[in-house]
């Protein structure tokens, strides 16, 4: 942390930085940036693909959180029923016998702590019925609090890939879909 080195539950808030900064080289665009929805948090707003994207995460490069739960209920508020789609990534612990940077796609809100951020996320899909996935890195509890391992860092290009694949397979033209990288942004910078 003294050195300000991204950490292993630093991989969610990479791929969100990784995929703003794709679209950026890519478009040649700037998305917008939204930096008062919630605290510590920084969204982008971009279209991609014939979708607004709103990808969600905390502020960097320091180590923070933020109240992603909170951003995300706020997006869905104000957008109503055109949100078709929450995808959260985080970091997660992996069993006896998985390898670091190995990833696992689920339903629900991929995020630890406390469960108030995800009861946020949560009461938003069932509020406004949009479902919720969930994409993990599996890495342990060491390997979460370290500075990034090779295998978690090399991780992040195949979730962008996967989120791109969900974002083209589970939603339409027109709609908004969220992607909420979850994790500590020390190292993170926007």
């Amino acid at each position: 942390f003294s050195e300000g080195k991204p950490i292993g539950d630093s991989v969610g808030p990479l791929v969100v930085a990784n995929f703003a900064h794709e679209y950026r080289v890519k478009s040649g665009e700037e998305p917008k940036i939204i930096n008062d929805l919630a605290k510590d948090v920084t969204v982008y707003e971009l279209n991609w693909e014939k979708r607004k994207l709103y990808l969600v995460r905390a502020t960097g490069p320091g180590g923070k959180v933020g109240k992603p739960g909170e951003a995300i209920k706020k997006i869905v508020e104000m957008n109503k029923d055109k949100v078709a789609r929450i995808i959260t990534i985080d970091a997660a612990l992996k069993l006896e016998g998985e390898k670091t940077g190995d990833i696992a796609e689920g339903v629900g809100a991929a995020i630890g702590g406390f469960g108030i951020e995800k009861y946020k996320m949560e009461e938003a899909g069932v509020n406004f019925k949009v479902p919720l996935d969930a994409i993990v890195i599996k890495q342990s509890i060491e390997e979460a609090v370290t500075p990034i391992r090779k295998e978690i860092a090399e991780a992040v290009n195949k979730v962008i890939e996967k989120v791109k694949h969900a974002i083209l397979e589970r939603s339409n033209p027109e709609d908004i879909v969220i992607v909420a990288g979850i994790g500590n942004t020390i190292g993170v910078g926007l």
